[in-house]
């Protein structure tokens, strides 16, 4: 539920794709439709529908299958009348994205030679995880929230807390979490934080701003490609990137 009490747009599409499923005669192990077939049929985003189909997935009513699609489950459903207040993945991940890529804007300008050593030393807390087949979600979220400390403004880095918490706190998240858990990728990531960190250190606002949008976008795709999307640059940019522009 959104503060006003109204749904969220993607808890109205799985309202819509658990009736379809009940009065359409599906039974469990029926292949549903592809998310491409969905998002063509109603005239929304595949990141929508994604989010919709986490959200059945949560609540009982599909199995979704990496590479091979998505079938009504079997077994008890759970009412999708839904009372929580849980934020869609890639909602979350597009906040951050608009707000993060300014403040590394911003820090560029603000940063300390104490900030730049910080964020050194957790870029190689990160590196030492991934060499020893480890998942360091602690130093991930404390290279982020370094970037806004640097700005020294305290409400910058409330709303960068407060958005990492919401991550933390939301079931639908944590069900495409479990689909991530892979090396490559997180290797990928961490170059991502290498050049963010490399544009602060030359004070390079424009190149900072732009390679934290990268890397939220990187990671936006690979949620995508990884929850069995075959085309992930469906949607392009969630914005297009002149749109973070100061």
């Amino acid at each position: 539920m959104t503060s006003d009490g109204s749904k969220r747009r993607y808890q109205e599409i799985a309202e819509s794709l658990a009736r379809r499923i009940a009065e359409e005669g599906y039974r469990p192990g029926d292949k549903f439709p592809t998310e491409r077939q969905i998002s063509l049929e109603m005239g929304i985003s595949r990141s929508l529908v994604r989010e919709a189909f986490i959200m059945l997935e949560i609540e009982g009513y599909l199995d979704v299958r990496k590479g091979s699609g998505s079938y009504v489950a079997a077994g008890e459903k759970i009412s999708l009348n839904i009372q929580k207040s849980d934020f869609g993945p890639f909602e979350l991940l597009q906040a951050r994205q608009l707000l993060e890529s300014s403040i590394a804007g911003f820090a560029a300008s603000t940063i300390t030679k104490s900030d730049i050593i910080k964020l050194r030393e957790t870029l190689e807390l990160e590196r030492r995880a991934i060499e020893n087949g480890e998942e360091d979600y602690f130093a991930d979220r404390q290279f982020h929230l370094r970037i806004a400390e640097a700005t020294q403004n305290s409400v910058l880095v409330d709303h960068v807390e407060e958005l990492w918490k919401k991550r933390e706190n939301s079931p639908m998240w944590a069900r495409l979490h479990d689909r991530i858990f892979d090396l490559s990728y997180r290797t990928s990531w961490l170059d991502d934080h290498a050049a963010i960190l490399e544009a602060l250190r030359h004070r390079n606002a424009e190149q900072a701003r732009l390679a934290m949008w990268q890397h939220l976008e990187n990671v936006r795709l690979t949620l995508l490609e990884l929850s069995d999307v075959g085309d992930p640059e469906f949607d392009g940019y969630l914005y297009t990137p002149t749109v973070a522009s100061p």
